[in-house]
Parts: structure tokens; sequence; C-alpha cells
């Protein structure tokens, strides 16, 4: 074996580098770092779970009190000892390159492994690594800090070139490859992209199993005869190679998804547990026909949803005006801005320039008017069933993608496809079509380049009519650049010009209703469609050269590889300059520590002056639900994470809202503020809520031991809130009420006394106890006083007469364990989210742990099947070396 063949591939690989820092060039040489509201989302919730790994040597904690009160740490922090080491596989796969510029090359090189496993040629594959890598989604998500979508995204190219090998009959690489790119995708620990390209996956396997079922009786090793004995040999031959392939692929997939059972065991678990999971209340607060049997609700599902006449942002980045922004300081939009109008415009302040399906967006799905345009021929030219396998995940990707603007599909995916329902977000399955629009565009100029002729003959349409293919060619063209033509010269038909089913236009009309010019809205269309043409007519222009480039080589006017490297260099101008709209220098800033990025203000200094261990603070003064802000230096009541605890989530909704509802906490907290008088702060001292009747009124956030608020004062300060009715660290309760079912359950909170009384589902019946009337005997000056605190083990002395049900202020959630003198006590839950225990009389040591033992069996899966896809490595590399040498 001569190593000179490998080096077309090395060569390829080192242009990716240089493309991947030139890309970023220069921030990376500014040492400017990427920043935006999901890069530092994370940075609040993981300050307990990084100060608990420094002081424990670099143990992981898997339970955080940083955020809602307490949560696992499971899609936080999803690490584990055993992936240590595909993080190093990662490093190196990296080659080392800086961050963003790492990710861009992970990109190329997947998809560039993906297409030599289809046997394409250097220059070819390169050339589609360009088209996919590049494609705009994908930058604006590095852009968003979707980084763990970003990675998972990196692997499934190289997972499914596993694949491919598979079907090829190469088998044990193969597995090799599909175990490791298995292994790094589930690693990434985006499980929703990994389920949309397991359903590519299935499709291109059935174009597979398609394939094999032909009898190809001139391709078989066996004779030219054909005789029904010699074809069923060739049958059995060729469904014999598809079912080898296909174990190979699973052997390989299972490997990697082994690798990765502690996570994927424990987020299956948690799963149950969150919003994903399955409700136990049967009295819905919301809108019975928006909920689903076991997942998210269908309106969180499809909140995200791309519009129908988006979909053509595919050909024309700007056919819904790109990304949101301001309409009236674009250049393009003010040139089209009448000046009878601009008075009225300044009272608008602003206007979004993105009109789609969406309030707003950092920008649309662009895969390069050339590449489309070559899809569309492809669906013509490329033969057998893995076009037909495209096709169909194209057509479901974009019609899933539509959400609640296609309801009946979507209603079909969330009821009968299994797990549909428990991802959001729905437009981001678009993804599907980024991946197989290149691909079969790459298809389609790998035939024209292995068929230089194709132009002069014609194809035979579904079997029925003989088209030639100089007709197709420019069918093609009309149907891309033709069509991007056409919006230049009648942009409105890309629909109209105001958010699809938004209320923008209601309240511009109700402005016109009041004495406004309707001359006014008329100018809004023009100045939003202002913005289509210019991108409308550079995608004409861009279908023009590239076909133009097709054409010249197949009347031999260039050659392959020239045809190949123009191209690559018109469609990386294309699609570069569309990603700098989205992931521009000007984005990137100097590094900032986290201690200048959260500041500690004023009111954090008071509240920390607390000498308190453990308590909780809820702060108005930002998002609430969907920001971690305050977790940097509290534990937070609120807090932000895809994936919260369902029975939380459903106790905000009904009792800690923070808009107006019959029983929020919220309201009343808010209310109470708004009515302190401002001289009465003139001490300096913090407001406290001892003046209401806290008891009664704030029962959820005392249970919860919310000691500490920040709340906005009329709209103009932030007030720090001392909150005397926290009912503290744990508690002897006087009565447990038990309750039928769930709904019971949270309705018993309203206005219950959760310093002496508890209710309880009555399942919990054989933990806590039951006496007569449910009075459990207590010790009214019973005490438990927390001594120790850690992220997953919590310490008490309790100290009590009679003992009876102690009520922590803790969430419940299976996994945690507890001792009382070192004796295990099962935990039970009351009040819909705490824990709660049973003790004697007396003094006692109560420990809390969360220490799941099911991670030493997931690990030790782990590590074997590390060690079994190193050995094969290994072995595959020796044969090799032996080969080479003979």
């Amino acid at each position: 074996m001569s190593y000179k063949k490998f080096l077309p591939d090395v060569l390829m690989v080192a242009l990716f580098a240089v493309i991947s820092l030139a890309y970023f060039w220069n921030p990376i040489m500014d040492g400017l770092v990427l920043t935006g509201t999901d890069h530092n989302a994370a940075v609040g919730s993981n300050v307990e779970l990084n100060e608990y790994r420094k002081a424990h040597n670099g143990e992981r904690t898997r339970w955080t009190n940083s955020l809602f009160s307490g949560m696992p740490t499971y899609q936080m922090a999803p690490s584990y000892d055993s992936t240590d080491t595909l993080a190093k596989v990662e490093k190196v796969y990296q080659l080392g390159l800086p961050e963003v510029a790492g990710y861009v090359f992970m990109m190329l090189l997947g998809f560039y492994i993906l297409l030599r496993a289809f046997d394409f040629r250097q220059w070819m594959a390169a050339l589609g690594a360009i088209l996919w890598a590049f494609s705009s989604y994908y930058f604006i998500i590095i852009a968003a800090g979707h980084i763990w979508k970003l990675l998972t995204l990196c692997f499934i190219p190289p997972t499914i070139a596993g694949m491919v090998l598979c079907y090829r009959g190469k088998y044990l690489w193969g597995i090799l490859v599909t175990g490791i790119f298995t292994a790094l995708q589930v690693f990434s620990n985006h499980i929703q992209m990994s389920y949309y390209f397991l359903l590519v996956m299935l499709l291109m396997a059935g174009a597979y199993l398609v394939e094999s079922l032909k009898l190809k009786i001139e391709s078989s090793p066996y004779s030219e005869a054909n005789s029904s004995a010699k074809q069923l040999s060739t049958f059995n031959f060729q469904l014999s190679t598809w079912f080898k392939g296909s174990l190979a692929a699973l052997v390989g997939g299972l490997l990697g998804v082994s690798i990765n059972i502690s996570n994927l065991y424990h987020t299956y678990e948690y799963s149950k547990e969150t919003m994903r999971g399955k409700s136990e209340l049967t009295q819905k607060t919301k809108d019975a026909a928006d909920q689903t049997d076991s997942g998210l609700e269908r309106s969180y599902i499809t909140h995200y949803s791309y519009g129908v006449s988006e979909t053509w942002t595919l050909l024309v980045p700007n056919i819904k005006g790109g990304g949101s922004g301001n309409l009236l300081t674009n250049p393009d939009a003010q040139d089209a801005m009448r000046p009878e109008y601009r008075d009225i415009y300044r009272q608008f302040g602003g206007l979004n320039q993105y009109w789609g399906g969406e309030e707003g967006t950092v920008g649309p799905v662009y895969v390069g008017a050339f590449v489309l345009m070559l899809f569309v021929l492809g669906l013509f030219v490329v033969r057998g069933p893995m076009k037909w396998a495209l096709l169909v995940a194209t057509v479901l990707s974009i019609t899933l993608a539509w959400g609640r603007n296609w309801q009946w599909l979507t209603d079909l995916a969330i009821d009968y496809l299994p797990m549909y329902s428990k991802f959001r977000a729905v437009e981001s399955i678009l993804v599907i079509a980024e991946f197989t629009i290149p691909l079969l565009a790459m298809f389609t100029l790998k035939r024209f380049y292995d068929e230089p002729d194709l132009l002069t003959r014609s194809t035979r349409l579904l079997g029925l009519v003989e088209v030639k293919n100089t007709w197709l060619v420019a069918l093609s063209f009309v149907l891309t650049g033709g069509v991007a033509l056409l919006f230049y010269i009648y942009p409105s038909l890309a629909g109209s010009a105001f958010i699809e089913g938004g209320q923008e236009y209601a309240v511009l009309n109700g402005y016109v209703e009041q004495g406004m010019p309707r001359g006014v809205l008329d100018n809004i269309a023009e100045m939003r469609y202002a913005l289509v043409r210019p991108d409308a007519m550079r995608s004409f222009l861009l279908v023009v050269v590239g076909t133009a480039l097709l054409l010249c080589y197949c009347y031999r006017k260039i050659s392959g590889n020239l045809m190949v490297a123009l191209m690559a260099v018109l469609c990386l101008f294309d699609l570069w300059s569309v990603d700098k709209r989205y992931l521009a220098d000007g984005m990137f800033q100097k590094p900032v520590p986290a201690e200048q990025q959260f500041q500690k203000s004023p009111i954090d200094e008071m509240i920390l002056s607390d000498t308190n261990a453990y308590y909780r603070v809820l702060n108005l003064a930002t998002d609430t639900y969907n920001d971690n802000s305050t977790s940097y230096y509290h534990k937070s009541i609120g807090g932000y994470h895809a994936a919260k605890l369902r029975r939380y989530q459903e106790l905000i909704d009904a009792y800690l809202a923070t808009r107006p509802t019959p029983r929020s906490e919220i309201v009343v907290l808010q209310t109470y503020v708004d009515g302190v008088e401002l001289e009465s702060l003139a001490s300096g001292r913090m407001p406290s809520l001892d003046s209401i009747p806290g008891d009664s009124l704030l029962p959820v956030l005392n249970m919860l031991n919310m000691r500490y608020s920040m709340v906005p004062y009329r709209q103009q300060y932030v007030l720090p809130v001392f909150n005397p009715h926290a009912n503290g660290n744990a508690w002897f309760v006087r009565e447990v009420r038990y309750v039928d079912d769930a709904d019971a359950e949270l309705a018993g909170l309203k206005q219950l006394d959760t310093k002496h009384v508890a209710v309880a589902d009555k399942r919990f019946k054989t933990v806590l106890g039951e006496t007569e009337n449910h009075l459990v005997q207590s010790d009214s000056t019973g005490t438990a006083v927390l001594t120790n605190y850690e992220a997953n083990e919590l310490q008490y002395d309790v100290e009590s007469r009679d003992g009876g049900v102690l009520v922590f202020s803790e969430i419940y959630y299976p996994g945690w364990t507890c001792t009382v003198d070192g004796q295990p006590v099962e935990i039970g839950r009351v009040n819909y989210v705490l824990r709660a225990i049973r003790i004697d009389g007396g003094k006692h040591k109560v420990v809390l742990t969360f220490k799941p033992r099911s991670e030493r069996i997931t690990e030790t899966i782990a590590y074997s099947a590390l060690a079994l896809l190193a050995l094969l490595l290994v072995s595959l590399l020796v044969r090799s070396v032996v080969r080479a040498r003979k």
C-alpha cells in the first residue's frame, strides 16, 4: 500500500483548516471570543457544578440547587469519566484549532468523509464539504451559542459514512467508523438532531434494500446465464450483503451508543420527570386539545415553525427580510422610504425587517442558489433508489418544519411518530433538507463529471417518457434561477409584507383608523420588498454562472477538475457572504471574566451578608424563568433550562406565574412592593414582608424557602425584600392530608399553612404513616438544623420529642436517598414537589444524598464498549500495515 495515495486527502484536510481559520481570522488574531445569550446562559447555572468539582478533586455532582429550587445536572453537564476519552478524541479530530474555527473544520471534514465513503474523488468531495458546511443555519447556531446542536451535526455525516462503508461490504471499517462517530455524536448531547438523522439513515438503508432486491444478473459473480436458479442465487447474494451491512452498521451504532450509556440512561430516566414526560394531572391548566399523550404541549412543540412561503429562503436568503433588525435603518429599505412619511416612521422607533413565520429570527436557512439548482436537476438525472430516499427525506423535512402552518401533518407526527412529541422548535428539522440537498446535488455533479456526454443523451422520466437532458437542465434552471428572477421582478410573490399570523398588520391598521395615511402600509411593503430584490437578482446570477460552468464542461470548453474548482469558488463566495451577515467579525469581543460579566450588585451584597447556610432567592427584575444570571451568586427559585422538571413547571403555572392569575403569589409579592413608600427606605434597611400575612398569602414561596426576593419598584428601581415567613430548610408538620391524585395535591396547596400542614398523594401513606384524621403526632418545638451543605448531600441535626413527618424545602426526585443515624429511610413526596420523611422522636443525624448507583453499572458498560472499539482500531491498523509490507 502506497502512502502517497493518501496525500490528496491530507491536502484536503489542510485546505479545510485554512478555510476555517480564514473565516474567523480577524477575531482569532485579535484574541476575541464569541458571546451571546446562549453562550452566557450556562455560566450562572454551572457555577455550583464547577465549584463542586474543584473542591472534590474532579468529582462531578449530578444535582444542583442553583436554579429551579434544585434539579439534576444530567442535561446541564452530561459528562462522565468514560466520556472523557471521547473529549480527547474530539480535540484530536479538531486538530487543536481555535474553538469557532474548529467547528467549521469539523463540519467540512465530516461531509468530506461521507462523500469519500461514497467513492467521490477528493476534489469533488471537498466541493461537497463546502456546500454542506457553509449552509447559513450552521453559522446562525454558532452565533446563537447552540454549540451542542452544532457538534452533533458535525458528527452526523461521518456516522452515515460508516453505514455506507458497511453496505459497500467494508464491514470492519464500517463498524469502526460508525462506532467512533456515533459515540462522538451522542456525546455531543443533542438527541433531537440525532433523532432527525436516524430517520434519514433508515430511509437510506431502505434505499440500499431496494437496490439489493434488484436482480442484476449482468453484474453477478456467478454467470451471465439467465436461468431462474441463478437468478435466485444472485438475489440471495445481494440480500445477504444488505443484511450483513445492516448488522455491521447496527453493531457499530450500538458500540457508539454503549460508550455513552451513562448519559443516555440517566437522560432517559430524567426525561420521565421533565416537561417531555407524561403529566399526572388530568385537569389540565391548558387547553386539552393542546396536550399530547406523553410529551410537550403542541403549541410549545410548534412555537418555532417555518413559514410556508418562508421556505423560499433556501433559494433567496432575504425572501422574508433575512434576520431580525430595524427596517427603518436598513440602507435598501431607506432607498424605498417615501420622504413624506419620514416623520411618522420616527414615531414608530423601529419596524422589524423580518416578516416570516416568527416574531423574530437570527437569520434564514439558505443552502445556496446553484446548489438548489443541482438538487432539482438531480431529481431528473440521478438514478437509483437513493435519490428517492433523499427526496422523501427532503419533503418530510420541509413540510414538518412548517409546524403549526401545516398542523394536520404535525399532529400526525406527534401522535404516531415515536418520541416526536419530546422535541420543540420543529423548524430545526430543516437540517435534514440542508443535508439531503447538497448530497443529491453532489450525486448530480458526479454523474455529469463521470459522463461528460450525458447532456447529449436522454432520460426516461418515471419510466414513461424520454426527455433530452439539455431540456432537463433548462427546466431545472427555470425552476430555480427563473423563480429567483420572478422574485426580483415581482417581489410580492414572496407573500404578504407583514408577519404571517402576527398582530403587526392589525396594529398598523389601527393607526390608519386613527388618522395615519393608508399609504404608510403600502410604503412599508415597498421597503420590505426592496430587501428581496437584491438577493433575488444575486441568486439568479449565481444560478446563471453555475449552469454556465456545467455547460462549459459538457461541451468540452473546460476540464472537469477546473469546473469543480470554479464551482467551489462560486459556492464558497455565495455561502460565505451570506454567512457573514449572521456571524460577522463584529459579533466577537474581548473575553470578559465571569466576575466582570456578572458583577456583584449592592443588592447581591446585601443578600449575601446573610450567614444562613442555604436559602433561596426570587429575582423578578429579570425574565424570572428564562434567565440564569441570578444563579451566579444565589440559589434561585427561577432560571432557564429547556428540560426543567414537569412538576416544578406545573407548580409555576399554578402558583408562581409572573403574569396575573387567580393564585399567583408573584403578583401578591409585586403588589406589596409597589405599595411600599420610599421614605421608609431612608434608613437603608431592607424592606420586609413582616407587615403582610405571609403564611397565608405566600405558602408556596415559603415552602421553597424563599428568604429574599429582588422586586421591581414601580418600574423605577429594584428592591431587595426580606421574607421572614420562609419555612426554612426543614420543619415538622402536625398534619398530612392525603388526597387521591395529582390534581387534588396541586390544588391543595392553595392557601395551605405549609408550616404546619402538608398535602400528599395517598400512595405515600406507607412511607409517611397515617393516624386517625390524618393527624401526625409531632412536637411543635421540634427542630431540624442544616449543619452541612453540598450540592448533592445535605446533613441535618434533628431533635423532637415525639417525631413525626419532617418536610424539606428540597425538590423531590427519584434517586435521592436518606439515612437517619446511618440507617436508610424511604423518602416520600408532599406538597406536590417536596421531599419528606417519617422520623421517630429524639436526636438524630439525617443525611440526604444524591449519588445514583446506576452510574456504576452504566460506566462499566461504557468502558467495555470503549475497549472493544479500541481493539478493533488496533487490529485494523495492524492488518493494514501487514498488507502494506506484503
